[in-house]
């Protein structure tokens, strides 16, 4: 039966009496939405129309793909035990979007022979695991997060770390993380921070494969929309905070920058007040989320990034596909995307004066600006265009097929 899913990862009513005229050859398989503006739904969004292009279209399965009536009132429920502990909140979370993935996974895998479900994440993995009639149904997961999702959870303040619940996501990443038939890493760096304590992932296949986007078209005649633009969820650890600091150290010296701040999430309101008591209303807009941000990107003069955290940031990707000049920290795997005094300038988190001192320069230096930019594009085309990186994520996916018969696959505790 041909199965079909709207961006949202939902099942959409199909023809039972129309038969496949192939098995699914892959299915992606994520415990979030199917759109949002983080890196995953991007790697997502991306592979998805790469396979399209390719006449390979892949379905996306997430909890959504279940019956809303049964898992809205579960997942609201989380606000309730939040009362109670942040912590347990996620824990609550992570548990019930599994719970639905693996039902949701359970019922495509039922309907197809050979295949690969790509796994954005550990949970995502397990559910597939859990779920696949045999071994005969590869599972490969991508390796976005950042050492551990654990630690991520740390950055965001939402559990304590070596707690219990950082304890049981840890334990969910060493069952497995060795059990699957592959992982993509994104970078370099994400491959060492992950082996650096689950050493057991080497035995795993693997391979590295950054991520890609496909080329922004730029108009010859774009409007200009400001100078400085940022994309990203609105929480601790992508630091928007040091860069209304930096706008500020600006304008004290007498510069006055604009910023267009792209994103949602639970930072907002402390921003909104950072940005009155800053005096920056007139220079920074919070834009919201914008599944078509990359349209407006060619309209800057520069993209800036202040995250502490990072693997290999979609969004600056975005931003060089753009051919937008890169001003960032040295941090992750960013030096696996750009380089200093080439694509990017790489600024001090711990200095919002020297960081604005930096920026001013490259702005007001237009022939290294137009230098920065035109880099940025060549890296882009080079390394990072769909169309380049796409036939190797692609192969390596569904390299992993085999003929082999089916066979029993162990559930996953």
């Amino acid at each position: 039966m041909t199965m079909r899913y709207n961006d949202d990862g939902a099942l959409l009513p199909t023809a039972s009496e129309t038969p496949d005229a192939s098995p699914v050859p892959l299915m992606i398989a994520s415990i979030l939405r199917g759109d949002g503006i983080t890196g995953v739904h991007t790697h997502v969004r991306q592979l998805r129309r790469y396979l399209q292009e390719c006449g390979e279209p892949a379905p996306l399965i997430t909890p959504f793909s279940w019956s809303r009536m049964q898992i809205y009132p579960v997942f609201g429920f989380r606000r309730v035990v939040e009362r109670c502990s942040r912590a347990a909140g996620v824990a609550w979370h992570r548990h019930w979007h599994e719970v639905f993935l693996q039902k949701a996974l359970h019922r495509c895998l039922a309907e197809v022979g050979d295949c690969v479900v790509y796994a954005q994440g550990p949970l995502a993995a397990r559910a597939a695991l859990n779920a696949r009639q045999g071994t005969h149904q590869r599972v490969i997961l991508a390796v976005h997060f950042r050492i551990s999702q654990a630690d991520e959870w740390v950055d965001k303040k939402e559990i304590p770390r070596d707690g219990r619940v950082f304890r049981a996501i840890r334990q969910v990443e060493r069952e497995v993380i060795p059990q699957v038939d592959g992982l993509v890493y994104v970078s370099e760096w994400g491959r060492e921070a992950l082996l650096s304590w689950l050493p057991a992932a080497a035995s795993v296949p693997s391979t590295v494969i950054g991520n890609f986007v496909a080329p922004v078209q730029v108009a010859p005649s774009r409007e200009a929309l400001g100078d400085l633009v940022t994309i990203g969820n609105l929480d601790l650890v992508k630091n928007h905070r040091f860069l209304l600091r930096v706008l500020a150290e600006a304008k004290q010296a007498g510069r006055s920058l604009t910023l267009d701040v792209f994103g949602e999430g639970p930072c907002r309101n402390d921003l909104l007040r950072l940005t009155r008591s800053l005096g920056l209303t007139e220079q920074v807009r919070f834009r919201g989320f914008r599944s078509d941000v990359r349209e407006f990107l060619p309209g800057y003069r520069a993209y800036v990034h202040a995250s502490y955290s990072e693997s290999l940031p979609l969004a600056i990707i975005e931003a060089m596909a753009a051919g937008l000049p890169i001003v960032t920290a040295d941090i992750g795997g960013i030096s696996e995307l750009c380089d200093d005094g080439v694509e990017a300038r790489f600024w001090p988190l711990d200095d919002p004066a020297g960081a604005a001192a930096m920026l001013v320069d490259l702005l007001d230096c237009e022939p290294a600006r137009l230098k920065a930019a035109t880099a940025a594009s060549e890296r882009f085309r080079r390394d990072f265009d769909a169309d380049v990186v796409g036939p190797r994520l692609r192969s390596f996916l569904l390299g992993t097929i085999t003929s082999e018969s089916p066979g029993q696959a162990p559930a996953v505790p």
